[in-house]
């Protein structure tokens, strides 16, 4: 193996948000967290190459993304690794996925509009929804021994009344990896009532599953009012370069983004950093996506086992995606403020309670990390239950 995922990076003392800021989602500080989904492992060594190159060029001026050297690698990652195609016209820089899908709710629809989205929900879908003055309506994901399947009659009810599908591919946080089958059929039924169609394919690296990955715009020549938004920075951690794309096939909508990015928001500059970080990731680093993969499926298998041989009350099958355990607690006889403040206070972990993400009595955990700690978050999790099993 090149990468060597065991190796344990002590990311303290460098503003880490899911380190040295712990407290501000837990209200304490020296927790072991499994909070905010980045990893804890090194970006791929091309990368960091890369940039020490850049760093022997010392002058960061207004730089410039829209050519093919970096259209092109994008374009080439979804030929390479879904077989899907994409044309380099239709990329475009932002500097977040959040920034993309905020941005096309404005040029798509109108304040008032609904936006429907699948529950749970990535947390951030809650707020650039409504912050952008657009309804949310959610529909409820099937849960079935940890497996998680789509109500389509009422899928197609509440569509009706939509004017966008915000869609997370794969899904955060259950883990969930659409089937070719159940992306068609979405994508007729928006066709059939004229929903357009956000797909954040920011997890599309990471299928630990059997299931295959499909890009919306697989289907372009099937309905054109697909849009997709992704970036790097979850597979390669490197969030804090500040790099994403949108892929925009509709010329249109894509030249009013550009036109808003540039003379209303004034991003008129790519992020350097962030965009050969991308290209050099997207052209070169195929052998670290399939360790990581192998590794994050190797995690998973460890949270399933540890969870049925240790901590029975609760469940958790090893999901089809992502690198998120979302762990089912509702067979716990405790409330999940309960729930918290064990394992803030007795297990001194900080992992995401399932209200944060619109399900109760759930806990949404980053495996993105060693299994050293992994195992000693398992641990922790077991203790804090134990102590509320002796207290309550």
């Amino acid at each position: 193996m090149k990468y060597n995922f065991d190796v344990i990076n002590d990311r303290k003392g460098t503003y880490c948000t899911q380190w040295d800021y712990i407290q501000d989602r837990f209200g304490e500080k020296d927790l072991l967290p499994f909070s905010i989904s980045d990893t804890d492992f090194i970006i791929p060594y091309e990368v960091t190459d890369k940039l020490k190159e850049l760093l022997e060029k010392p002058i960061y001026g207004y730089t410039r993304w829209n050519h093919d050297d970096f259209k092109g690698s994008i374009a080439g990652y979804f030929k390479r690794r879904f077989n899907t195609d994409v044309k380099n016209e239709w990329v475009i820089y932002s500097p977040s996925v959040m920034y993309s899908v905020s941005l096309l709710f404005r040029l798509l629809s109108t304040e008032g509009d609904t936006v429907l989205t699948f529950n749970p929900m990535y947390d951030a879908f809650f707020n650039v929804i409504m912050e952008n003055g657009r309804n949310l309506k959610k529909v409820d994901l099937i849960e079935n021994e940890g497996k998680f399947s789509i109500n389509f009659d009422e899928l197609e009810r509440e569509l009706k009344n939509s004017q966008i599908m915000l869609l997370c591919s794969p899904h955060n946080p259950t883990g969930k990896v659409y089937t070719e089958e159940e992306l068609y059929k979405i994508i007729e039924l928006c066709k059939k009532y004229s929903v357009k169609i956000i797909s954040d394919e920011i997890h599309m690296d990471m299928v630990i599953g059997d299931r295959k990955h499909n890009p919306i715009v697989k289907w372009i020549n099937e309905y054109d009012k697909l849009y997709l938004v992704s970036s790097g920075s979850k597979t390669f951690n490197y969030p804090s370069l500040i790099c994403s794309y949108a892929i925009i096939p509709d010329v249109d909508i894509r030249e009013a983004f550009v036109a808003h990015m540039r003379r209303k928001d004034f991003l008129n500059s790519v992020s350097f950093m962030g965009m050969y970080a991308t290209m050099t990731s997207y052209n070169k680093c195929d052998d670290y996506v399939d360790t990581l993969v192998e590794y994050i499926r190797n995690n998973m298998e460890i949270v399933e086992k540890f969870i049925e041989e240790n901590i029975p009350e609760l469940s958790f099958k090893k999901p089809d995606g992502t690198y998120l355990a979302w762990i089912d607690c509702r067979n716990l006889p405790y409330t999940s403020d309960e729930l918290q403040d064990a394992l803030i206070h007795c297990g001194k972990v900080g992992i995401m309670k399932g209200e944060t993400y619109g399900s109760d009595k759930y806990l949404r955990m980053n495996c993105g990390c060693p299994k050293e700690k992994l195992i000693d978050g398992l641990e922790r999790l077991k203790r804090s239950i134990e102590y509320l099993k002796n207290n309550k």
